[in-house]
Parts: structure tokens; sequence; C-alpha cells
């Protein structure tokens, strides 16, 4: 069969050629995912439902979060999350940057600010324990997002990667992977990046399975969340 393919323009005009062929791990990383997802979602649904209900009690706001992020390929994608801040967040945001040139470089540096002004109550402890990511176990079933990968990055990020950002291409983003269970948001993005070329450089389902292991203990202990 003949491979689709396709252009992606990347930002400072570079062009990434995409071909149509399986993302990292192929039809075997695929079908692990769908069953892992289905069966999550089952034995989690209690959990889903009672956050729904106490975010949207909270503040009577919006209970889901929909963000675009970029797929494999260069592909854009809306990344569903429980939602942890405020509303009008980029209002917020842009106030608190233009006041306050520390956090201004933290968030230039890192894409995350360590106290964030936006963040709910409930949004930092749904934080503090990954349990806003939950909701991302639809991306997966949609063929968006895979279990372990990349963490998903909005397009102004792709700068941040450099050479490296074919890597990030390759595969599809995860819901965890090396940089949730090595530290998080304390380690730099330089760090993050090197995370995210081994991870598809050296992917093997052994390895898959040996980062969702780990996923819960990092959880547990918080470290580098929020």
């Amino acid at each position: 069969m003949k491979q689709v393919t396709r252009s992606v323009e990347l930002p400072g005009g570079i062009l990434y050629h995409a071909q149509g062929q399986p993302a990292l791990g192929g039809v075997f990383k695929r079908g692990f995912d769908i069953a892992a997802a289905l069966v999550a979602i089952l034995l989690l649904s209690p959990l889903l439902i009672m956050l729904a209900l106490l975010i949207r009690l909270s503040d009577g706001g919006c209970v889901f979060y929909a963000h675009p992020r970029i797929g494999r390929h260069g592909s854009t994608f809306k990344c569903i999350k429980f939602r942890t801040m405020v509303e009008n967040g980029s209002t917020v945001l842009a106030a608190h940057l233009s006041q306050n040139p520390a956090a201004l470089a933290e968030w230039n540096a890192t894409r995350k600010l360590q106290r964030d002004p936006r963040v709910t109550r409930v949004g930092m402890v749904l934080r503090k324990l990954s349990l806003d990511e939950l909701p991302q176990l639809f991306n997966v079933l949609r063929g968006e997002m895979s279990f372990v990968g990349p963490r998903p990055v909005v397009h102004e990020e792709l700068d941040l990667y450099g050479a490296a950002v074919i890597y990030y291409l390759q595969a599809r983003p995860g819901i965890t992977g090396l940089w949730q269970i090595s530290g998080r948001n304390d380690v730099s993005y330089a760090r993050r990046v090197d995370f995210d070329r081994y991870y598809v450089e050296n992917w093997s389902f052994v390895s898959d399975l040996l980062i969702i292991i780990k996923t819960l203990p990092a959880v547990i202990s918080s470290r580098g969340s929020y």
C-alpha cells in the first residue's frame, strides 16, 4: 500500500514530513491502550462521577476543560481534563505575568507556575493527586493519546524541543511517561525533552509496563506536582 505523506509546519517555518505509518509501538501498543482504557473507565466510573460532582458543586462552572495539544505527526487534538482552574484563566494569567517578572521568567522557562493564581482549591487537590488527568482515558480510546508517551504539549512548546521535536511527533502523547515518574515539574524542560527522546528511541512494551507500575508511587509522593 502506498504511504500517504503530508507536511506539518513547525515553529520557525520548519517542515516536518509525516508519513502514514503506525505510531510508536504499532498495533500491539494501540491494542493494549484500548483494552486498558476500557477497563480503567469501567473500574473508575464511580470516582469519575464523584469528582465531576465535586467540581460542579464547588463553583458551578464547567466540569471538564479541553485544551488544544499537539499529537502524533503534528495533528492537533483536544486534551480532556477535569477543570482545575478558574474559567477566566487566560485573563488571570496575563494579569499575573504582567505584574510579576519572576513569574514571567518561570513561565517562559517551563510553561508552568509553582504558584499559579488560576488554580482553584479543588483543583489544587486534583493536581496534587493527578486526578485531573483521568478524563484523558477518553483521549486514549479516541486514538489521540496513549497510556505511556511524551507529555502532551501546546504548539508554542515545540520550539523548546529543537531538533528533538521529531521524536515527540513520532509517538502519541501519554497520560504518563518518563517525565511523570522522574520528578515532573522539578525537572528542567531540557531534561524533559531528553526523557521524550530516550523513550522513543528505546521503546519496548516492557518499558511501558514499568513506567505504569512506577506511576502510582510517583503520584502518591506528589513530587513535582503543582
